[in-house]
């Protein structure tokens, strides 16, 4: 609570967490706020231009490009955050577990982490996309077994810095149990830590995910994304570049403002020094 009244008084966090939060609510709620069908074809409208029926014109196929913006951002967006939650979410046992008992366990599950951390990301999921098919189940599945590892070894570091504290040792001596002591000490300790790096990464997972989307290992078609779409609008780039403009100022305005909100949260939660020695 403390970092988000924090938070609040950074004026460079309010316009781009207000903006993410609108397009995500915008997302959720895409079938109720878009005007047309996404996946409606009518090649009467053949990159038509835009008018008050399609705000944001028509593809190649006829389709309503807005709508298909907006049924977009779940693919390119919300499940990006939620994979980012999940990531992060395992990361953090692991890392917790391991930095907080440092027995052999934690030699164990960190070997476990250099292993899979030997792996290039964009490799492993070329290669995923060849064993278990092309799909947006199978990349996002395959980006959170290959970078957990990453954030449970930044999590188990800021882990080592809270374990030996004075508070730490006195709550161990008037009897706490370890679980409570994780609960209510190292957990709410590292938060700020894990913001702040969860926030500044997101962006490379945004643009991992749209560029696979771009090659085609992503989501299918008729099924609108991000990349998907700039993928289409390649191929007339120079006929009609009208195309690129939607999909792209939505990438590059999503990678904006999670940039400027993770600079914001790294001065609310005054971790910058932390996170450059990550």
């Amino acid at each position: 609570m403390n970092l988000l009244k924090r938070l609040s008084k950074e004026r460079l966090a309010i316009i781009p967490l207000f903006i993410i939060v609108m397009v995500v609510i915008i997302g959720v709620f895409g079938q109720n706020i878009a005007p047309n069908d996404p996946n409606k074809v009518n090649m009467a409208l053949k990159y038509a231009s835009a008018s008050q029926i399609f705000p944001l014109g028509n593809d190649y196929l006829g389709r309503c490009i807005l709508s298909r913006m907006i049924y977009a951002i779940k693919p390119s967006l919300i499940y990006v955050i939620l994979t980012m939650i999940a990531t992060v979410g395992i990361g953090c046992i692991v890392g917790v577990i391991a930095g907080y008992f440092q027995n052999t366990l934690d030699e164990i599950l960190m070997r476990i982490c250099d292993i899979l951390l030997s792996f290039p990301s964009e490799a492993m999921v070329l290669a995923s996309a060849g064993i278990f098919g092309i799909g947006l189940k199978t990349m996002l599945m395959t980006i959170i077994f290959l970078r957990w590892p990453w954030y449970a070894k930044i999590i188990r570091t800021a882990v080592l810095k809270y374990r030996n504290k004075n508070y730490v040792y006195y709550m161990k001596a008037i009897g706490h149990t370890d679980l409570r002591i994780i609960f209510t000490q190292i957990i709410p300790s590292i938060i700020p830590d894990i913001a702040v790096i969860a926030t500044n990464n997101i962006n490379s997972l945004i643009l991992m995910m749209s560029g696979f989307s771009f090659l085609g290992l992503g989501i299918q078609a008729p099924s609108a994304e991000w990349g998907m779409m700039l993928s289409e609008a390649k191929k007339v780039v120079l006929t009609h570049p009208e195309q690129l403009i939607a999909p792209s100022s939505a990438i590059v305005l999503i990678c904006v403002c999670f940039a400027f909100l993770g600079d914001a949260l790294r001065d609310a939660a005054d971790v910058r020094r932390n996170v450059d020695d990550f």
